[in-house]
């Protein structure tokens, strides 16, 4: 599953996202201490959040690995999604910052003494711009946003300048990317995969399809994959995550029932419904507006136990949100409903999802729980312009693309 391999009929509504120069012709800034690194060089990545976020630092850590089979590498993010970071089999160790002051000093004792060699901050804010200096290492890495103030420049041996064009039209993969290739890594992938642990996948065996070929006969056994399509003998299995971050990018509980009512009954799907622990309210309340029984999976589920989930369905239906890039990098395709977000810089990665965005800009709602914030992206509800029938010809489509011998070839 890479970036590179064309999506199936995209139903974007929005052009198509502009493919950059690759990222070893980013406009850098030479890192000043040049020293030799040692034979396994000690790498430090910072990314402090979000679930989506850190997913998609799967090409970075896949190409580090590449470039440097026996590197050290540590990746640091908050405490709440280091969970997340240790999903990825390239990271040896997961560090989180420190939940109170008194454990700082430990915290930055420990850093230094690991002696990292590259330092690579994806967030270039105070405080990790502060954790970057004090490790000390010789090569230490960040951006440099066109025609906005480097307040951080003493912090670091270098940076990589971004280009306002560059940065809209491009996938956050790709500026990723442009960090580390400003060390002299040669970027030889951008596939973001996440293959579900065997842990999570033998508890999620219960829903598993039932007589799937590819379901093995020991759960969690080394041939389960998770990964069953369906067949011609077999109802198709959508998992519909309605769960986000920010009430601007949910779409209302009664269009997404009356989009699993159709199929259910047009299609023959089995729908069910899963979502976070602060997003049971969204899921119940779709289950109460379908006509059709809608299976909801009202349990915690830990981020691996998401990621394995997802692996065991045909295709997720949800919003522009870190379960959807979860969702992709574990091989699944989804539909994704998108409002205002630049879909160039988040669109999901790999083969079979759509993309899902009315015109923008747009006019206003009427019915919007609060105004729209029109200049502000992250406060306006444009993600309710998408009607019900939209959405479900975008799923009846994909599901058709899924029974395609290429696709499942490829799978």
């Amino acid at each position: 599953m890479t970036q590179t391999e064309p999506p199936p009929p995209h139903q974007q509504h929005t052009s198509s996202p502009h493919s950059p120069p690759p990222p070893s012709s980013a406009d850098t800034t030479p890192a000043r201490a040049q020293e030799t690194p040692p034979d396994r060089p000690r790498l430090l990545l910072i990314r402090r959040r979000y679930l989506g976020d850190i997913v998609l630092l799967g090409s970075v850590l896949k190409n580090l690995r590449l470039h440097w089979p026996t590197a050290q590498i540590a990746l640091l993010a908050d405490r709440a999604y280091a969970p997340v970071a240790a999903l990825h089999p390239e990271v040896d160790r997961v560090r989180s910052f420190p939940a109170k002051l008194t454990q700082w000093p430990r915290f930055i004792r420990e850093l230094r003494c690991t002696r990292f060699t590259h330092v690579f901050d994806f967030d270039n804010s105070d405080r990790t711009a502060l954790v970057t200096r004090l490790t000390a290492a010789p090569i230490r890495l960040t951006y440099e946003r066109e025609g906005q103030t480097f307040r951080h420049r003493w912090a670091y041996t270098g940076s990589v300048k971004l280009r306002e064009r560059d940065f809209c039209s491009q996938h956050i993969t790709e500026t990723y990317l442009q960090l580390i290739a400003a060390s002299g890594v040669s970027i030889r992938t951008r596939e973001v995969s996440l293959p579900p642990r065997p842990a999570d996948l033998a508890h999620t065996q219960r829903f598993a399809a039932p007589h799937s070929a590819t379901t093995p006969a020991s759960p969690g056994g080394p041939t389960d994959t998770g990964r069953a399509f369906h067949t011609a003998v077999q109802r198709p299995r959508i998992l519909v995550h309605p769960g986000s971050r920010s009430r601007y990018r949910v779409w209302p509980a009664e269009r997404f029932a009356a989009v699993c009512d159709r199929l259910q009954d047009e299609l023959d799907a089995q729908v069910f419904l899963v979502a976070g622990a602060g997003e049971r309210g969204t899921a119940q309340a779709i289950r109460a507006a379908a006509q059709s029984h809608l299976v909801l999976i009202d349990e915690a589920l830990s981020i691996g136990g998401l990621a394995a989930l997802c692996s065991r369905f045909d295709l997720m239906l949800c919003h522009d949100s870190g379960p959807m890039h979860l969702a992709a990098a574990v091989g699944t395709p989804v539909v994704a409903l998108f409002g205002s977000q630049n879909a160039a810089n988040w669109s999901p990665l790999g083969q079979g999802h759509q993309v899902l965005q009315t015109a923008l800009p747009c006019t206003c709602l009427p019915d919007t729980p609060t105004p729209c914030q029109k200049d502000d992206s992250y406060r306006s509800y444009c993600v309710r312009k998408l009607s019900p029938e939209t959405v479900f010809n975008a799923c009846a489509q994909s599901l058709a693309y899924l029974q395609q011998p290429d696709f499942r070839d490829s799978a």
